[in-house]
């Protein structure tokens, strides 16, 4: 298991430095997949996993920490506005497919929780763009179990613009409901990159109107996807994934319900279930990324990115090829009585 591991910084289009990295296989990819992680979390050593896996398997990984996350810059899991989140990763990712040696390439997202609300407003941008999708427990619906009730809402967007960075959102420690494996659930704990504190409440309320907004436009989804989710998940409800595969516009759709799995299916599972849903991942992104036909057209744009190369550490050389394998990814949902929303998702 050969791959050679990259990572940058780029400036974005506010001038914030912002943390890029790629697993790429030795061999040409048989196409491209770009990583959209949860609220919370990072690329480079939380999503580690997905990337080794996935160029193991012949693809390039491209993924990105969104600004305030993981090693970009940022107030700490601060959202002003979710479309910021979306159009860095439009700028990114189609400056990555605009390279030379990648523009005959289909193009995949692949996103988690909120990562896959990212994945669908990102498609929604340009839905010709991209080849299809990869979801795992999307943040695209708010169960009606638990959907705050419009009182609570109303009440705090009347302060957000008074205490918008405000660590004051209700929230529990969902780890143990969400890792089944006691090991890698102390792995998460331990991990400094991974924001485990109280929501900010415009971040919290971003992302409840970004889930409500997604809700009521699904029959907008036109791309092949493949949605994902645990059945046994009590952090985030699968119906919310069975609403997106209902309504969705799309003629290639595919979804499939684990039993007695948990929400963390690509990081806290057993590794034998772990290989279960990266077999199926695989195997799915193998059937839709052969040939090069019906590749839209390129458009070279005015770059609003600059490459900043980070500086070699021990664990993690530029342009180094390593072998191994780490830990996946955890993005988690909505859930409670009140407006709660996870701080590890």
């Amino acid at each position: 298991m050969e791959y050679e591991y990259q990572e940058a910084y780029i400036r974005n289009s506010r001038d914030v430095q912002i943390f890029t990295c790629r697993w790429l296989p030795l061999s040409h990819p048989k196409a491209l997949v770009f990583l959209c992680h949860g609220y919370g979390m990072e690329c480079s050593g939380f999503m580690r996993e997905c990337g080794v896996r996935l160029s193991c398997a012949g693809y390039a990984v491209i993924g990105m920490d969104y600004e305030g996350h993981g090693r970009s810059n940022g107030a700490r899991c601060y959202i002003k506005k979710f479309e910021n989140i979306v159009n860095d990763c439009v700028d990114f990712f189609k400056s990555v497919c605009e390279q030379d040696e990648y523009q005959d390439k289909r193009r995949f997202l692949y996103g988690e929780s909120m990562g896959g609300a990212v994945a669908l407003l990102i498609h929604k941008k340009d839905p010709v763009f991209w080849h299809g999708a990869v979801l795992v427990a999307p943040m695209c619906k708010i169960s009606e179990k638990v959907k705050p009730h419009p009182v609570v809402v109303n009440i705090l967007t009347k302060v957000e613009e008074i205490i918008p960075k405000w660590k004051i959102v209700p929230t529990k420690d969902v780890i143990d409901s969400a890792f089944k494996d006691p090991c890698k659930r102390e792995e998460i704990r331990s991990s400094k990159l991974i924001y485990q504190e109280k929501p900010r409440l415009k971040t919290a309320l971003e992302m409840l109107r970004t889930s409500m907004r997604l809700e009521d436009s699904l029959d907008q989804v036109t791309f092949p996807f493949f949605v994902l989710h645990g059945e046994a998940d009590i952090v985030t409800d699968p119906e919310v994934s069975r609403a997106l595969y209902e309504k969705a516009s799309s003629r290639d759709k595919t979804m499939k319900l684990y039993p007695g799995m948990w929400h963390g299916l690509t990081s806290g599972e057993p590794d034998h279930n772990i290989e279960i849903v990266f077999s199926d991942i695989v195997e799915w992104l193998d059937k839709h990324s052969g040939g090069c036909m019906d590749q839209p057209t390129l458009r070279r744009s005015t770059p609003l990115i600059t490459f900043t190369p980070v500086a070699p550490t021990i664990d993690t050389m530029n342009s180094k090829k390593r072998r191994g394998r780490g830990y996946g990814n955890y993005l988690c949902g909505w859930r409670g009585r009140r407006m709660h929303h996870h701080s590890s998702m």
